[in-house]
């Protein structure tokens, strides 16, 4: 009896040994997996951050990846750097602006001490390269033939042209990772684009739409800008092309004659030059001509003299809105 009794307690301790270490190595197991599990959710959350920042951008010269947002940026043409002002960045590196040399006066305070990497025709590779950048906005129209070379730099994305500013805003706010700016930025825009057409169709009612014109003259010729920059924008805005001009496929029309003022024919004129001698004196004499008192802006006293840089070289979205800006001032609109 004590012999069973015995041989019973041991076959109780075994199964408790037995039972104690499969309860260790479960719980073992159990941490094991967890920590695997803590760790694959590291990872992956990693991976999930890392997707999350990894973006490919679509642009004129195809597809480019980038990989973290960008704090790096230079850019290459005017309104690019126009653009990133409006966004609130300031680039480590800009082109030389066509006036005002090195920066246009409207953007100067924010661009203190940024360095320039060339002219927007030709930048500095060693220049932008030595800045380290790690995302360069650039334009197909005057960069396509070094994209390779900069994208080698740094990601590059291009814009088609150097002034829809619009397009330039979302191409930048998506290579930026900052989309819901850019979104800000062009609701804006549209706001005080359609805030200022009820404006303009309130005061003038039966006279609107104007016909317009804007006009450049030049050392040995006169020309009439139908879109590009500020013709898209007084577009936008309502306004109608020049009276004798049905084409506009045509983006600027260079007139060497002065018996073609007549072309120039609107119910307002906006006109910029530069102050070479020989601008002024094409302006002078072409104005002094008979057939420009005969134009219907010049009888009715609305021949604006306005900033080649805002109305024709910045072309961003901050030049964009002062353009506005003068438009409201000068038709006595109150926005």
């Amino acid at each position: 009896m004590k012999y069973k009794q015995s041989k019973s307690m041991f076959f109780i301790g075994i199964t408790f040994l037995f039972t104690f270490s499969l309860l260790i190595g479960c719980g073992q197991s159990d941490e094991q997996t967890s920590l695997e599990e803590t760790d694959g959710e590291k990872t992956s959350g990693g991976q999930e951050t890392e997707s999350q920042e990894l973006i490919d951008v679509s642009h004129a010269m195809g597809t480019t990846t980038i990989e973290e947002k960008p704090e790096r940026i230079v850019t290459l043409y005017q309104g690019a750097t126009d653009a990133a002002v409006a966004f609130g960045i300031k680039p480590v590196g800009i082109v030389e602006s066509w006036r005002e040399q090195p920066i246009y006066e409207y953007l100067r305070d924010d661009l203190t001490d940024v360095p320039i990497v060339g002219q927007e025709t030709q930048p500095n590779m060693e220049e932008i390269h030595k800045l380290d950048p790690d995302l360069i906005i650039a334009s197909q129209l005057r960069h396509e033939e070094i994209y390779d070379q900069l994208s080698a730099i740094a990601p590059t994305v291009m814009h088609e042209t150097v002034f829809e500013f619009k397009e330039t805003v979302e191409l930048m706010g998506e290579a930026m990772m900052e989309e819901d700016k850019a979104a800000e930025l062009l609701n804006e825009w549209d706001s005080r684009v359609a805030n200022l057409q009820d404006k303009l169709e309130s005061t003038y009612s039966d006279e609107w739409p104007f016909h317009v014109s804007v006009l450049n003259f030049r050392a040995d010729h006169a020309r009439i800008y139908v879109t590009g920059f500020a013709g898209s924008i007084l577009d936008e805005l309502g306004f109608e092309g020049p009276k004798e001009i049905t084409d506009d496929s045509q983006a600027v029309l260079k007139l060497t004659d002065k018996e073609s003022i007549t072309e120039m024919n609107a119910d307002v004129f906006y006109l910029f030059m530069n102050d070479e001698k020989a601008a002024q004196k094409t302006y002078q004499e072409w104005t002094e001509h008979p057939l420009w008192d005969e134009l219907d802006a010049v009888k009715a006293d609305q021949v604006h003299r306005v900033d080649e840089v805002i109305w024709n070289m910045g072309g961003g979205i901050t030049a964009a809105n002062l353009m506005l800006d003068d438009i409201s001032d000068r038709l006595e609109i109150q926005e």
